[in-house]
């Protein structure tokens, strides 16, 4: 068994849960933070020896990942996290145990490279690469706080990165992530997520924090220049679709580049329904483009 302690956050899960914790088997310590589900994901877990441990957000900040990593009782000094679809493939036992048994090792965490799984065929060119820091020193590493808002875009971390003292390096694996099956399921978690997105976009938040990945500065760069730009549904599409390569995709590719179009859309649309609810007698606000 490896040293490590998993984290994984959950609520109902129940479709995702076996497949996540039978890919993660050779860990010594597992911990699913639950927020009170009412389908059968506690008994999943507990049928692979998991620790089952009940969160109850009440708003702002923490979310669930940062109060894990504050209170969990851990008896290993490198922690991992991975949501309930996500799969790490065979090979990712023998590279992290290197990393965790080496008294020498040198970095305080890992950036792992993820795959979307959408339709049932893996996403081999949209949103990939996807770099993500999930294996590190639970003393060195947190979750940044972009805003301390209630968002109503769930209890836990969403476009939220780790930031850990010292310098991080990244694995060969690639993680499967299996998060949206459907459209349906793209549909419903993009809604809530374009919450988060509008009131962090309202504010003009953006999140300063000095990521080790440049990959991910980057992106979080362009990010906020895309902001000001129009037609940003339209933009979205393009990036997705031809810049990223989601062409190559076949038909999940371009639904999938079309749904983060309308996901832009959304969260555009809700930023200028803040807005304009802030908007005194007599202001104008800038028209939806």
């Amino acid at each position: 068994m490896t040293a490590v302690s998993l984290i994984i956050p959950c609520k109902n899960e129940e479709a995702n849960l076996a497949m996540c914790l039978k890919s993660v088997k050779w860990i010594n310590e597992i911990f699913v933070v639950d927020s009170q589900s009412t389908d059968k994901t506690n008994e999943i877990a507990k049928s692979h020896n998991a620790n089952v441990v009940q969160f109850e957000y009440r708003g702002g900040w923490p979310k669930k990942k940062n109060w894990a990593l504050e209170n969990l009782p851990f008896s290993n000094e490198w922690v991992l996290i991975l949501d309930a679809d996500e799969c790490l493939p065979p090979e990712a036992e023998e590279e992290i145990s290197k990393i965790v048994t080496d008294p020498k090792e040198r970095h305080s965490g890992y950036w792992i490279n993820r795959r979307y799984f959408f339709l049932g065929q893996p996403l081999n060119h949209a949103y990939f690469p996807n770099w993500n820091l999930r294996l590190f020193k639970h003393k060195l590493g947190r979750y940044e706080k972009i805003t301390d808002l209630t968002t109503e875009s769930g209890d836990h971390e969403i476009h939220e990165h780790v930031v850990v003292k010292g310098t991080t390096g990244k694995l060969n694996s690639i993680m499967d992530h299996h998060a949206f099956p459907t459209i349906d399921s793209f549909v419903e978690k993009h809604n809530r997520y374009s919450n988060w997105e509008a009131v962090v976009e309202s504010l003009a938040q953006d999140d300063d924090s000095e990521l080790q990945h440049k990959g991910v500065q980057g992106k979080r760069k362009l990010r906020k220049v895309f902001r000001k730009l129009p037609f940003r549904p339209t933009l979205r599409f393009l990036y997705v679709y031809l810049w990223q390569g989601g062409i190559f995709d076949g038909w999940p590719g371009y639904v999938f580049a079309r749904l983060h179009a309308q996901y832009e859309f959304l969260s555009k649309a809700k930023t200028q329904v803040i807005l304009r609810s802030r908007k005194k007698p007599g202001q104008t606000t800038r028209r939806l483009r």
